[in-house]
């Protein structure tokens, strides 16, 4: 990457780090001299209430004294910063300076090939390759970032895929970060591209078995996926057929195909439910069939595998549990369980091959892996041998592998790549990412600590500090949260943090109730009419914390972003004194507000999570925890 790129990348870490480091450092006059935004009053007016929002007019953003007050704050954010530039520079030098820039992911074979992605030293994008398994193959480059991002302030490269014949490379490109990617076309034996370009779509890309055929969803104007379209390689994008659309505005719609091959599948879903069509990936102009009919707050997904659908599914069973169906008998009278729901275990995922499945799952807020082989009906665990970490299933796209890909990464354990011989359970490392500098993790101790909220609930906290800590409540701690949309926040590796690490600091997360890490009753207990919990969790966590002497309130750091944000916009209105500072990233601070337009892009998909505010019960309840 190179240093400005770098610099934009990394600078939401380094404002963190500033702010914690340098947290009331202005003089008073600074503060005084802070700009103010006009007040010109708006008023609301819902169920006999009246709400009042001076600033409202901020929402014009093509307002020009919008934006000379963003330039004005703009302008007193770097005179406030100024005497912090040494550190700046010296901070983003430590940051840079772990960061191996000269890298490669771990090769995955698929249908003779072998797909890997390079970085280049100064080079600030991906470049896509692959080569033929055989000796001494040359490489060959499907997407170069670096050389397509020219002439573009902003590029990012969505998704890509080889058609069944390896020959085609369908990819999407996003050049104006709206997160809207149009889809382009390459041969990959001649290096030519097509005229082909398909905008307005969510990046995501589906061949059909006929080398020719691919699905896409395109977006409406409130970013919501709604259309699934069928494109024919060669013709005019116009002429594209809507093969499906969701009118639900709760809904949003995607397409892949089966890891099998064998069948494309489109789905549709909310907040609380979900449903599915197949068709068989060599009719490519066929109709899609509906798998289950949708029902109010039935979630389930599938997974083909052999002459069978896999079902992971919550009807009866509030942590999910596994199903199965022939598979031309889908819907759900044909169903036969093989994993039953367990209170104390949410099933997350499947991963399916041909002679294996995989069931990820989470126990006490961690994960593990359970193998189940077809061939001897046997299962077994994938060990490891910390007592908080993250793990995940990785690229795992050949069917017929005997190994399972994943990853695995800690507080203090650097980014690992494994591969797990399903048959004889030896794990095979292939790569830990390169941290520079020296780094040594038996320098730093994790532990996995439970703060009891005030409903009696016990709450883990991940935490890391650098060996020699002493719990005497004289060091700075950061605390950090989310708690939303049942979005578990995960125990992984940063070396950006350790520059706050090395300089005393003690980084601990708190999994609050909104999130899923203790399993789905613990999501369901932090949201709609319970999302007070979310607060009251980080709160007593945060006193648990200083209680243990691991912090104290001057010395204490709240970090959140998104709904993080509105996290920490409200816990700092329920107990204002209990921290030193906050940052609240890209904030979701105006609940009420922004759930009453319907006009902003995914509001209506979110009803599920907040509340309906043209719901009375709900509008009260939102109003009294909004920042």
């Amino acid at each position: 990457m190179n240093n400005k790129s770098n610099f934009l990348i990394l600078l939401p870490m380094v404002i963190a780090m500033l702010v914690s480091l340098q947290a009331c450092a202005q003089e008073t006059h600074e503060i005084m001299d802070a700009p103010g935004a006009k007040k010109i009053k708006k008023e609301f007016h819902e169920f006999g209430n009246t709400r009042v929002d001076n600033y409202y007019w901020l929402n014009q953003r093509d307002n020009p004294k919008v934006i000379d007050y963003l330039k004005e704050e703009n302008e007193y954010t770097a005179r406030v910063m100024k005497k912090t530039e040494k550190l700046q520079k010296k901070l983003y030098k430590e940051i840079v300076g772990r960061i191996k820039q000269k890298d490669m992911s771990v090769p995955y074979n698929l249908r003779g090939y072998q797909y890997y992605t390079r970085y280049e030293k100064g080079k600030q994008y991906p470049v896509y390759c692959r080569k033929k398994l055989k000796k001494d193959a040359p490489e060959e480059i499907m997407l170069d970032g670096n050389k397509m991002a020219r002439g573009h302030h902003f590029f990012e490269i969505g998704d890509w895929e080889v058609s069944q014949n390896n020959e085609l490379l369908a990819y999407s490109v996003d050049t104006v970060s709206r997160r809207k990617y149009s889809i382009r076309f390459k041969n990959l034996e001649t290096g030519d591209n097509y005229t082909d370009n398909i905008p307005n779509t969510t990046g995501d890309i589906t061949w059909a078995n006929d080398n020719k055929t691919v699905f896409y969803a395109i977006k409406d104007k409130t970013l919501r996926a709604y259309r699934i379209m069928r494109h024919h390689l060669g013709e005019n994008p116009e002429k594209d057929v809507v093969v499906y659309e969701e009118t639900d505005p709760t809904y949003d719609v995607f397409v892949y195909k089966t890891k099998s091959d064998k069948y494309l599948v489109i789905g549709s879903s909310s907040t609380l439910s979900a449903e599915y069509r197949i068709l068989n990936a060599n009719d490519a102009d066929g109709k899609f069939k509906v798998f289950q009919k949708r029902q109010r707050d039935h979630e389930y997904d599938i997974s083909h595998q052999g002459g069978r659908w896999l079902i992971r599914t919550n009807k009866e069973a509030k942590n999910f549990r596994l199903m199965e169906t022939p598979e031309d008998k889908t819907p759900i009278e044909n169903w036969k369980e093989l994993i039953p729901n367990r209170d104390d275990v949410l099933l997350e995922y499947i991963d399916v091959f041909r002679d294996f499945y995989v069931v990820t799952e989470r126990k006490n807020g961690l994960r593990r892996f359970r193998v189940f082989n077809l061939k001897n009906n046997k299962d077994q665990y994938v060990s490891f041998d910390e007592k908080d970490y993250y793990a995940y299933t990785s690229e795992n796209p050949k069917y017929d592998s005997r190994k399972l890909r994943y990853g695995f990464t800690s507080l203090k354990t650097p980014m690992t790549i494994n591969d797990y011989d399903m048959i004889s359970g030896k794990t095979t490392l292939l790569k830990q990412d390169e941290v520079l500098g020296g780094y040594n993790p038996g320098e730093y101790i994790t532990d996995r600590l439970f703060a009891v909220a005030r409903d009696g609930v016990k709450v883990p906290v991940s935490i890391v500090y650098k060996k020699g800590f002493i719990r005497d409540g004289s060091h700075p701690l950061r605390l950090y949260g989310y708690g939303s949309y049942g979005y578990s926040t995960e125990s992984s590796f940063s070396s950006p943090r350790l520059s706050l690490l090395d300089r005393g600091f003690v980084i601990a997360i708190a999994h609050v109730r909104g999130g899923e890490e203790m399993g789905r009753q613990w999501y369901e207990d932090g949201k709609l009419l319970n999302k007070k919990n979310t607060f009251f969790d980080f709160i007593d966590c945060a006193k648990y914390l200083i209680e243990n002497k691991y912090s104290s309130s001057d010395k204490l750091f709240a970090y959140g972003g998104s709904a993080g944000g509105l996290l920490i916009g409200a816990v700092i209105n329920y107990d204002p004194g209990l921290f030193k500072g906050v940052i609240a990233d890209v904030p979701f601070v105006d609940v009420v507000t922004t759930m009453l337009d319907e006009s902003i892009p995914l509001t209506t998909g979110e009803y599920d999570e907040w509340g309906n505010p043209n719901d009375e019960e709900y509008y009260k309840y939102m109003l009294s925890y909004s920042p």
